[in-house]
């Protein structure tokens, strides 16, 4: 059992808990029993798995599957769990795996494009909303908290898993690869004519958010073909980015669904 901080593993996934060591070490963290249970349905690779003698008596068969999936596997001290952990109370199991979305994703009908997202806990409802909604995939611009971060993972309710992401330092250029194909980019603005409800959404399209206080960019804004805006009731400025791509994603599916 591992119980000092000092030992090197330990002190090697401490660094994890930052942004620059997951780029630098290729892989990032999975807390807690849910998240693995999510990793496990979906047969995804593990690195290292840390976990307590009395996790591992509570959840034998999750346990017997990180026996036969992990490359390494050691026993812990709640306090060194603790330490790896990002959570104020681990629930007694933490992983490494390897960064996924480095590769191009290719989104054929629907996808969601986010620009400058900075908090984790709205990342990781969009990608749990857009997984629920049906969306094929997940465009994140390069400035955007990065999708391994430990609070977007515990956000996204284990969809992280299962929706198609890519992260794209060049965003304009593959939007308009996107638009040059016959894509709408459908963007909200405060000061759209349109209001989302009037899009017709049977066409391949892309739904562009951008940063929770500023908005999208004025290139993105421009890319767009179509800006559209969400009716507020008189003296609301805007709306969390989170719930406004939740509003014009489930306006997608409502129309799709109606198709014969």
């Amino acid at each position: 059992m591992l119980t000092s901080l000092q030992n090197p593993l330990v002190k090697q996934l401490r660094k994890l808990q930052r942004a620059k060591e997951r780029v630098g070490q290729g892989v990032f963290l999975l807390e807690g029993t849910h998240l693995l249970q999510e990793a496990k349905a979906t047969k995804q690779p593990l690195d290292v798995v840390c976990c307590t003698e009395d996790w591992q008596n509570r959840y034998p068969d999750l346990f017997a599957w990180v026996m036969g999936t992990a490359q390494r596997l050691e026993q812990v001290s709640p306090e060194v769990l603790k330490a790896i952990a990002t959570t104020v109370e681990p629930d007694g199991v933490v992983a490494t795996m390897p960064r996924l979305h480095t590769q191009a994703i290719e989104i054929h009908s629907l996808g969601l494009v986010l620009e400058s997202i900075q908090d984790p806990g709205n990342l990781g409802t969009m990608i749990r909303t857009a997984a629920a909604a049906g969306t094929e995939g997940l465009l994140v611009g390069g400035s955007s908290v990065d999708l391994e971060n430990p609070k977007v993972l515990r956000a996204s309710a284990g969809q992280w898993f299962r929706l198609p992401m890519q992260v794209a330092p060049q965003l304009p250029e593959l939007l308009q690869s996107y638009r040059d194909r016959g894509f709408q980019l459908v963007a909200t603005l405060p000061t759209a004519q349109k209001s989302y409800w009037d899009v017709d959404f049977s066409q391949p399209t892309l739904v562009l958010m951008g940063n929770e206080g500023a908005g999208l960019s004025a290139e993105l804004a421009d890319l767009a073909t179509l800006p559209v805006r969400i009716p507020l009731a008189p003296g609301v400025e805007s709306l969390n980015v989170a719930i406004a791509a939740a509003l014009v994603l489930y306006e997608a599916q409502r129309q799709r669904q109606a198709l014969p």
